[in-house]
């Protein structure tokens, strides 16, 4: 078994009363480091319950998780938030900056709860903000950045914990075309900088970005396909 991620035979159900909904019905699939993959599919397809399932947000109903070498099927969880805090970082359709702290401050949210000293969690949000093309504007607050700038703090504040994997969900849906091309290339060079990253989109030529496009139906894979990857220039 190798790669950073491996799903084997999972299955989620939620529960109305007592009758159990499935949503994803034995669903295997390994994902490698340094991959950039996009989960498609149509509304109810399961991508959403996959990227929660994947993110450490929700647990299985059955099935094996296995991340970076951790089972975490079997997690509490307390242990879950461990994993997510160290493991993972999230970009989501919504920035959910809060406004009154800087690009910078932004960014280093997440460190002050792995308990790290102020003087590194501002060297390190420095550092990612730079991966996205933003250290000289470290000390803007969201109101002084634009759309594309404020979803790159958020692509900046995901990695600043420096995770195995970078899920993001719908990362362009509230942008415009350009900004989303902008954003889109900046998951290019985070990938070729040795991230792996997992992009879920209902949108083709978002889904264009990536290496691999992983496509659900009725909560099982429909199709898994490798494409040529969009080349970035650095």
């Amino acid at each position: 078994m190798s790669g950073i991620i491996h799903l084997e035979n999972i299955q989620k159900s939620y529960y109305m009363g007592a009758q159990a909904i499935p949503v994803l019905k034995g669903l295997s699939l390994d994902i490698h480091k340094n991959e950039y993959v996009a989960l498609m599919g149509p509304s109810g397809s399961g991508k959403s319950t996959l990227m929660n399932i994947l993110g450490c947000l929700d647990t299985l109903t059955d099935g094996k998780y296995v991340l970076n070498g951790k089972d975490v099927s079997k997690m509490s969880d307390d242990e879950l938030a461990e994993v997510r805090n160290k493991e993972i970082g999230f970009v989501f359709q919504q920035f959910n900056l809060l406004p009154r702290l800087s690009a910078a401050e932004n960014v280093a949210l997440p460190l002050i709860y792995a308990g790290i000293s102020k003087k590194e969690r501002m060297e390190r949000a420095l550092e990612a903000l730079g991966k996205v093309g933003l250290a000289e504007r470290s000390h803007h607050k969201s109101n002084e950045l634009s759309g594309g700038q404020i979803q790159r703090v958020a692509i900046a504040r995901a990695l600043v914990n420096r995770p195995s994997i970078l899920l993001a969900d719908e990362p362009t849906g509230n942008l415009d075309t350009k900004t989303s091309k902008e954003v889109m290339e900046i998951f290019g060079q985070i990938q070729a900088a040795g991230n792996t990253v997992i992009l879920v989109t209902h949108e083709e030529d978002i889904a264009a970005y990536a290496k691999r496009v992983v496509r659900l139906r009725d909560g099982v894979i429909e199709s898994d396909t490798l494409q040529e990857q969009r080349v970035f220039a650095h």
